[in-house]
């Protein structure tokens, strides 16, 4: 490091630095002993002898097809629970209904038009010839 001096704006002193200490930190591993863990299992037979209680369940389905007017509970009869399945159905039905009328009514009226028109006409004339004699003709024939 220079020694070089410095002034303060402060007053005018000069400091003249003297001595700087750095410290450097390191850290190292050190075993100082060890630790060993095991566990042991032991097995042994025994006899257990106990009721279990089971339960299965039987599923049936059974189609009705039977109108109603609204949902049936779920009910009861002896060990077995009947719950109803319902749906909705869309009834459909058709009727007529008249909607509008249109009416078409014949009116007649006579009115007088007069108009330029070009008419046509054809016309046939028929004029014979006689046919040129070639000589006399025989009264007797």
């Amino acid at each position: 490091m220079a020694w070089e001096p410095a002034t303060r704006e402060d007053g005018g002193q000069i400091v003249l630095p003297l001595h700087a200490e750095e410290v450097a930190v390191a850290k190292r591993r050190i075993v100082t002993g060890s630790v060993r863990i095991s566990t042991v299992t032991r097995e042994r037979e025994q006899l257990v002898d106990e009721f279990l209680a089971r339960e299965d369940v039987e599923i049936e389905r059974r189609p009705v097809g039977k109108e109603v007017s609204r949902v049936p509970a779920v009910r009861h009869a002896g060990n077995t629970i009947i719950i109803p399945v319902v749906e909705e159905v869309l009834v459909v039905s058709r009727r007529l209904v008249v909607k509008e009328e249109i009416r078409v009514r014949r009116v007649q009226r006579k009115e007088r038009s007069q108009q330029r028109v070009l008419l046509r006409k054809q016309e046939l004339t028929v004029s014979r010839h006689p046919a040129p004699s070639r000589g006399k003709l025989d009264a007797s024939r």
